[in-house]
């Protein structure tokens, strides 16, 4: 039964462009460190420009493969959280909009079915997302020449990306019980807004390691100098935090009302 469910989420995408347009939003991200590095590596001609050359120079910015790489995995970290709560809203949300869910709640299939299709779904699209925006950004370095490239400092950064990548989607499952108890995509973008404001308010405490979404602020260094592993117990936050989201969302969609 499982296969037929992720097929038929899976072909819900085919006439959606959706999955497109939200590639195409992240793919800025790089082109605006892309401006960043270029400033940092030309702040004369910048500054003729009217850009904020000196600015850069002041924040210590320089043109090198390292500052790129911080930048980025702060990027897939922080505008990951917001990708990703986009995309499990839509993909639960979507039901309740176009007055589908009374279709999905009345086939013949265990609804958690329908949860675990939906983030598997989830999980493949924010995958084809953040491996096209790293060979965005391997583009945009390599042409800008950037300084400091070593074989090691790919690796590290390459399992760095994908560490964060990993933890904002595990932050985000509860985007899906919002979706479908506020029947919709406002409310779970919302929740993750306020999620990622708590996440770099509690980053600055000593509560940052037990705090979900302060987590990924210690990981990107969003919230003081990075961490480059974290402890057992923090590890065990987020796998919680991901399996409560699940089980919330699958309780929702099993016991809660249906208005269609």
């Amino acid at each position: 039964m499982f296969p037929k469910v992720l097929a038929a989420e899976f072909l819900k995408l085919r006439h959606s462009r959706v999955p497109v347009v939200s590639l195409l939003a992240f793919s800025l991200g790089p082109l605006g460190l892309w401006l960043f590095m270029w400033i940092a590596a030309e702040p004369g001609r910048a500054r003729n420009l009217g850009l904020i050359g000196a600015k850069a120079g002041l924040m210590g910015l320089t043109a090198t493969w390292p500052s790129f790489l911080t930048m980025f995995a702060e990027m897939v970290g922080g505008g990951g959280l917001l990708l990703l709560a986009f995309v499990v809203a839509y993909l639960f949300g979507r039901e309740y909009v176009e007055g589908t869910a009374k279709v999905m709640l009345a086939t013949p299939a265990p609804r958690h079915l329908f949860v675990l299709a939906k983030f598997l779904v989830a999980a493949v699209w924010w995958a084809c997302i953040v491996t096209g925006v790293l060979v965005e950004a391997a583009v945009i370095g390599l042409g800008l020449g950037l300084r400091g490239f070593t074989p090691a400092l790919a690796s590290t950064a390459l399992s760095q990306t994908f560490v964060l990548a990993g933890v904002a989607f595990l932050l985000t499952t509860f985007e899906g019980w919002i979706a479908v108890l506020g029947r919709g995509y406002l409310a779970p973008l919302g929740f993750a807004i306020g999620t990622l404001a708590l996440g770099d308010l509690f980053g600055h405490t000593g509560w940052a390691q037990w705090f979900p979404w302060s987590i990924m602020s210690l990981l990107a260094g969003t919230a003081g100098p990075r961490t480059s592993s974290l402890p057992p117990g923090s590890l065990l936050v987020l796998v919680l935090t991901c399996i409560l989201g699940i089980a919330a969302t699958a309780a929702q969609l099993r016991w809660g009302d249906n208005t269609q």
